[in-house]
């Protein structure tokens, strides 16, 4: 038998109450509440469909009701009866969220049928939207990630195999790395991904804001806390939750996640009510937790707990066969904002960025591109256009086509590849060691380029 959609009825007027359950019953899983503290609780014991609630009430309004029914990790469809002849209540009602309003007085219980009938309907055709959404992103859920080298193509054949598990993932790598890309391709790549994916940075806050963030706090709960909010945790349900810096957290905050990692429950700040909640966790950290755990900072268990799949990212100085179709991203990227003519780099240019080392790693090299496109005042960017840091490095001579003008990216790569099969004396294997890129990639640039052996 099919499950009667959720429907709660909030009015103080038993009489009211009543009359509208009897009305729906046979349509709904109708409960009652004749005021906004027992909906409160009843909402978040467990979800509902459609919320039908008055808007003149004791204590609090219908108002506050929905406002707080739209924080929820899974909010209902809410609709106001308002006083006949109060259009300002229904339209102020609309802008907190409200997604439709029928008149108390003189109600017609087949117009309220009907709008709660067309509300549901178009809440399915989301559900559906995000499901599409979803399968899309299953589809292209790496496709902006660069990484053709040997490394980052292990990278990624990780993120395929585990993004559609539930095992929790920790992703290490220095600064800059692209570890919240990474995260955000697990998130996509699984059954997940038609829910949210909660980021949270963990540096920089206090032990009590960080608990209040990610568990949400009870009014009164500490010093400014006028009201109670949602944690992350719980706008993550039935999602991913991305702990960005997990390192940094302090020792009370690490027991809290243990407890969610092992329980899936939690309490906010100032409550004693136990909350459930269904997360992925996928912590990222520049900083090395193992030592971390040998000093005593970090526990043992949450170490283990986090780590059940581990996905490193290689600095950027160790793929530097990536660094030209990064390059070649970020100007595009760049150009079409700043509304730049510009298109490609001089082979000097090129050749400074591959010879860079790049301490910041990809967000280094992204900064870099986007201030030479700022710079640049032609088609091309110029050695000068890029960072100081980089116009240290000593100035390759500047190739050149048979016309004498400088080769463009595309014929730099074709002379590259050819000078890598030069130096490896015809060998395919040892030239895409050279050039840092996987055997199939090469084979795929020598047919692209039509370079014969």
């Amino acid at each position: 038998m099919k499950e009667l959609p959720k429907l709660l009825i909030v009015d103080d007027e038993k009489t009211q109450r009543e009359g509208l359950r009897a009305t729906l019953e046979d349509q709904y899983d109708v409960y009652l509440a004749e005021d906004v503290e027992t909906a409160i609780s009843l909402m978040e014991e467990e979800p509902f469909d459609v919320l039908l609630t008055d808007y003149k009430m004791p204590k609090k309004t219908g108002m506050e009701l929905i406002v707080r029914a739209k924080n929820l990790s899974r909010p209902p469809i809410c609709i106001m009866m308002t006083a006949y002849g109060s259009e300002d209540i229904a339209v102020e009602a609309m802008k907190h969220g409200a997604d439709d309003y029928i008149p108390k007085g003189g109600l017609l219980l087949e117009d309220l049928e009907k709008k709660i009938s067309r509300a549901l309907k178009i809440q399915t055709l989301e559900v559906e939207n995000a499901d599409l959404r979803r399968r899309i992103d299953h589809k292209f859920g790496m496709e902006s990630i660069i990484g053709e080298s040997p490394a980052m193509q292990q990278v990624l054949k990780t993120v395929s195999l585990v993004a559609p598990s539930s095992a929790n993932v920790l992703i290490t790598g220095e600064s800059g790395t692209g570890k919240e890309l990474i995260a955000k391709a697990l998130h996509q790549l699984s059954s997940r991904s038609a829910n949210a994916l909660v980021t949270v940075h963990c540096a920089g806050l206090s032990t009590t804001l960080l608990e209040s963030e990610l568990f949400g706090h009870e009014k009164g709960a500490y010093t400014g806390a006028h009201e109670r909010r949602i944690g992350r945790f719980e706008q993550a349900h039935g999602g991913t939750m991305f702990l960005d810096e997990i390192g940094e957290i302090d020792g009370s905050t690490q027991i809290k996640l243990l407890r969610i990692l092992g329980e899936r429950t939690f309490e906010r700040v100032g409550s004693n009510r136990t909350q459930k909640v269904d997360v992925r966790l996928v912590a990222a950290t520049n900083q090395d937790l193992k030592a971390l755990v040998d000093q005593g900072v970090f526990r043992e268990d949450l170490y283990y707990r986090l780590k059940v799949v581990e996905i490193a990212l290689p600095p950027l100085r160790e793929r530097s066969g990536d660094i030209l179709a990064l390059a070649q991203k970020f100007l595009q990227e760049f150009a079409r904002q700043n509304g730049k003519p510009v298109h490609e780099f001089s082979p000097q240019a090129l050749q400074r960025l591959v010879e860079f080392s790049w301490p910041g790693n990809v967000r280094e090299l992204r900064a870099a591109v986007e201030r030479a496109v700022v710079f640049s005042t032609g088609k091309r960017i110029a050695p000068d256009d890029l960072p100081e840091a980089l116009l240290g490095l000593d100035a390759p001579d500047e190739p050149a086509g048979k016309s004498g003008q400088p080769l463009s990216i595309r014929q730099s790569e074709k002379q590259i590849i050819k000078q890598a099969l030069k130096k490896a004396k015809g060998n395919k294997t040892k030239a895409a060691e050279l050039l840092e890129i996987n055997r199939r990639t090469l084979h795929r640039k020598i047919a692209k380029w039509s370079i014969e052996d």
